[in-house]
Parts: structure tokens; C-alpha cells; sequence
């Protein structure tokens, strides 16, 4: 990577050693080998222990922590202690040069954090308030070092979500005056560009750039392109696993989307690291679904059986979609197995249930009109 003369080298990892340690560690993260990569960022804090690096990616440690059990807050204090330690050792680094690229990337990174959690927390009020913090050192960053594709992570989410956000979640749009407008096609291209070269931060913006093409831009054949790269370099990771085989629903591929989550379902049940419950319902789900399009009943039912049964436990503020739908479909099964009763009884229950996409309209539909194949 080259940097302009006007910002010290020194600024960012010049320690060899170090940055071998960053490099296995960050792979460790995805991974999720978290003991090894604790291991290998403490090495980085003790070769570099004014430099933020060591501190911000113990952080990401955490973060993966806590993404593959989203549930449990337990650790959600100890994060945001780290990372405040991260804008700590920016900030002094900051009050001796106003310009250390470094020290401005991390600080952002970890305030960007800090808003990733609270609004996946449904605080909004604080997300915003973090990105009002994090976006003048990125954009500052960005500013004195545009060809980093480290910083263009943090640049390109901003471009993407600072013009998707007031149209997705208004309650965000008074507070997004006090901020540049955004570009979504430059995001993409610059998350592209991070995704394809960045140092350290190649992973997080290809599984940034996934969620976006999946969930909103609904590009699932790229999305599909970037989730298999990601499952076949961090095969242990459950996150990518299932985006992967999301994917693969997406585009119609049924047949590679059942082998996917029957190895999801079966990494579930033998306690793999990072395997939960919400893997385990989304795997039931998908692999009764198949089994549904197959004519295959009774292990369609088998399957969505246990789906319900997780999804009563996962549930606790509202049926999920995928209690919905599996409920929908049994409904449909009972149907074709001429078990009238037991299919109104079923769709009656979806009625009780939160509505998703289209199932109240389609229970009433096979209530006055029991469901048939083809129709």
C-alpha cells in the first residue's frame, strides 16, 4: 500500500511482526478461532502498546462474540468498554498530530462500532449520535489518504447508508441535516474497491457489501458471488455459512441450498462453536421447505416441526418469519394429506401469529379453499 509523503509511514503498522500477528488474527476472527485470535492481537498490543491497531481488532474479537448469540447483552457493556478504549489511545495520538491517519481511521472504526451495535439494539437515537462522532475523522482520513482502501470501508458505508437510511428508518432522517448527503452507487464502488484491496479491512467490507446486495439492492446473484468466497475461506464461520446458503434460496437453487443448510443443521446439533439456535431454526426451515417443493411430507414436516418448536423458544416478542411461514406450510401439508382439520386449525394459528410477507392473506386463502399443488 502506498501513502502519500505528507502522512507518516509510521502512522500506520510498520512493525513486520505486528502486522503478520494483525493479519493471522483477523483470519482467526472470521474463523471463529476467537482464543487464537485474542492470542495474536495481545502479541500486537505488546510489540505496539500506543498503537490502536492491537486494541481495535481485541474489539473485533468481541463483536464476533457477541454476533453468533445476537440474543444474549451480556457482553455488550465489555465491547463498548473497548472500544472507548480504542478512541482513547486515538485521541491522545490525535492531541500530537491532528492529521495521524491512523488514529483517525481506528477512532472512527470504533465509534462506527459502537453505532452498529446500538442500532442492531434498536437504539437509533445513539446510532446516529455515534455516526455524527465517527464521520468527521473517516471523512477526515478519507480526505488525506483518498487512495487507502482501508478508509474507503468506512467512507463507502457512509456514501451507501447516508442515502439509504432516511428512506428505510425515518425515525434516523431529522437527525441525518446535521450530516453530508450520501450516493449509493459511489458506496458500492467504494466498498467494491475495499472488498478487492483494502489491508485489514477486506473482510468486513465483503460481508458489508453482502448484506447490502442480499438485503437491500436484492442482487442475489452477486450476493451469492461474495458469499461463497467468504464460506469457502472461513468455512467454520455460521454467519457467512448461512448467507450462503440464503443466497442459493434466492436464485432458485434449491438443491445446493439443502446441502448447505443440512450441514448447518447438523454443525447445530453437534455444539459446533458459533452454531446456535438461530442457526438451527433457520436450518430447519430451509431443509423442511426443500423437502415441501420435493413432495417429500413427512420429513417436510419433521423438519418444520422442530423450526416451530426453536422459533416458540427464540420468539419472545413476536412469532419471527420463520415461525410464520413454517406454520404456513404445515398448514399446506396437512392439506395435501387430506388432514382438513388439523390445515384450518393451523391456519387459524398463523392469523394469531405476526404477519409475514404474504402468509394471513394466504391462510385465508386455504381456509376457504384447501391448498392443493399448483395452485
Amino acid at each position: 500500500m502506498v501513502f502519500p509523503i505528507k502522512v507518516a509511514f509510521a502512522q500506520w503498522i510498520n512493525n513486520p511482526a505486528a502486522d503478520a500477528h494483525l493479519q493471522r488474527g483477523i483470519d482467526k476472527i472470521y474463523n471463529m478461532e476467537f482464543e487464537k485470535a485474542d492470542q495474536e492481537f495481545a502479541e500486537v498490543v505488546r510489540l505496539q502498546p500506543d498503537h490502536p491497531a492491537g486494541y481495535f481488532f481485541q474489539a473485533m474479537t468481541e463483536w464476533w462474540r457477541i454476533l453468533t448469540n445476537f440474543d444474549d447483552e451480556s457482553r455488550d457493556k465489555q465491547l463498548i468498554a473497548m472500544l472507548d478504549k480504542v478512541v482513547g489511545i486515538c485521541e491522545q495520538r490525535l492531541d500530537q498530530n491532528e492529521n495521524d491517519v491512523a488514529a483517525l481511521f481506528f477512532k472512527g472504526g470504533a465509534v462506527g462500532f459502537k453505532g452498529r451495535l446500538r442500532a442492531n439494539r434498536g437504539a437509533w437515537l445513539l446510532a446516529a449520535n455515534d455516526g455524527l462522532v465517527a464521520m468527521p475523522a473517516v471523512r477526515k482520513a478519507y480526505k488525506l489518504e483518498p487512495e487507502n482502501f482501508d478508509v474507503l470501508l468506512g467512507i463507502g458505508i457512509y456514501n451507501y447508508y447516508a442515502d439509504l437510511v432516511p428512506s428505510q428508518y425515518p425515525v434516523v432522517k431529522p437527525l441525518m441535516i446535521f450530516l453530508p448527503g450520501g450516493d449509493k452507487q459511489k458506496g458500492l464502488e467504494q466498498l467494491e474497491l475495499a472488498a478487492q484491496k483494502a489491508r485489514y479491512a477486506k473482510t468486513e467490507a465483503m460481508y458489508f457489501l453482502l448484506q447490502t446486495y442480499f438485503i437491500y439492492e436484492k442482487q442475489y446473484v452477486r450476493a451469492l458471488e461474495i458469499a461463497r468466497e467468504l464460506h469457502d475461506k472461513f468455512p467454520q464461520n455460521p454467519v457467512f455459512h448461512r448467507m450462503y446458503g440464503r443466497c442459493y434460496v434466492s436464485t432458485g437453487y434449491w438443491g445446493e441450498a439443502f446441502q448447505i443448510f443440512s450441514e448447518v443443521e447438523k454443525r447445530f446439533r453437534s455444539h459446533q462453536v458459533g452454531y446456535d439456535i438461530y442457526d438451527g431454526r433457520e436450518a430447519y426451515y430451509y431443509v423442511g421447505r426443500h423437502y415441501f417443493l420435493a413432495g417429500k411430507l413427512e420429513e417436510s414436516l419433521q423438519n418444520l416441526y422442530k423450526c416451530d418448536e426453536l422459533s416458540r423458544t427464540i420468539d419472545r416478542s413476536g412469532a419471527s418469519g420463520f415461525m410464520s411461514m413454517a406454520n404456513l406450510t404445515i398448514g399446506m401439508i396437512y392439506d395435501l394429506q387430506k388432514r382438513r382439520g388439523s390445515a384450518l386449525a393451523q391456519y387459524q394459528k398463523v392469523l394469531g401469529l405476526k404477519e409475514y410477507e404474504n402468509t394471513y392473506k394466504e391462510a385465508r386463502r386455504f381456509m376457504e379453499k384447501p391448498y392443493s399443488r399448483g395452485k
